[in-house]
């Protein structure tokens, strides 16, 4: 090539620049496009909250964070109920007046009513966590599992209690108790251990049966092993508050479809 001459484009190597750079300046915007669309599904789909599995890692904040909406949808509910009270009191009718005074005489049996007096606690807990660390057994045998408390609440019931409480909760005919995790939920809210469970009553028959149960006992056996220790601990006391529930009442149920006839 003589000086101050210029190269000939015709070269190997020159056709491969345009497309090259006629690729980028397609894809780039494409690239651009889909992750925008990613961001847009993402946020659709988490609804405000946080798509990653980290964020529920923590027990306690699970609780909390489970906690504080069941608390918000009770004001809900709360209110609401407020104001059907309100409604239906400036109703006059005979019928509705009838059903209203078989209402007052069902909520006491019914747990809608507080109950207080003599009775016992026992406080049910996971293995220390140095057994759990250096036992050769079954994790499973170590932590508190819903049919332990069902256990001593069926005791309680048996032994004459007029009132149970799990967690300060009052437990009523249609409370649902199921591990769930680490915690236990009960009527929708997830509680971690230890699991306090109350009763109303007189406390020698109370402690009599609970200690006496069959189900329980198995608890109790495994509470005795040094390589187990699952928390156990009975207390009698002078005074123990049931408060009313205050939970839903209504029942969810399945239908049998019925089959329709054929035209």
């Amino acid at each position: 090539m003589t000086p101050g001459s210029h190269a000939s484009p015709s070269g190997p190597e020159a056709p491969q620049q345009r497309p090259r750079r006629g690729l980028w300046r397609i894809g780039t915007p494409v690239v651009v496009l889909l992750s925008g669309c990613l961001f847009a599904v993402s946020a659709y789909n988490s609804e405000g909250t946080d798509l990653r599995p980290g964020r529920y890692t923590d027990l306690a904040a699970l609780v909390q964070t489970q906690a504080t909406q069941y608390d918000t949808l009770k004001g809900r509910l709360d209110r609401l109920n407020a104001e059907v009270e309100s409604l239906s009191a400036g109703v006059n009718d005979r019928t509705v007046n009838k059903l209203r005074r078989e209402i007052e005489t069902l909520e006491d049996p019914a747990g809608l009513e507080p109950r207080s007096g003599e009775g016992i606690t026992v406080t049910l807990s996971d293995a220390p966590e140095d057994v759990i660390n250096s036992t050769s057994r079954a994790l499973n045998l170590l932590v508190v599992h819903q049919q332990d408390i069902q256990a001593v609440v069926n005791a309680m019931w048996r032994g004459g209690a007029s009132a149970v409480t799990i967690q300060g909760q009052r437990v009523v005919s249609t409370t649902g108790i199921k591990c769930h995790g680490n915690a236990v939920l009960l009527q929708g809210v997830p509680y971690a251990q230890p699991y306090v469970i109350q009763a109303v009553g007189d406390p020698s028959t109370l402690s009599d049966t609970v200690l006496g149960d069959v189900d329980v006992d198995y608890y109790l056996q495994r509470a005795e092993l040094p390589d187990i220790s699952v928390g156990w601990d009975l207390e009698t006391e002078d005074a123990v508050a049931a408060p009313a529930y205050d939970g839903l009442l209504d029942l969810q149920h399945a239908e049998v479809l019925r089959k329709q006839e054929d035209s």
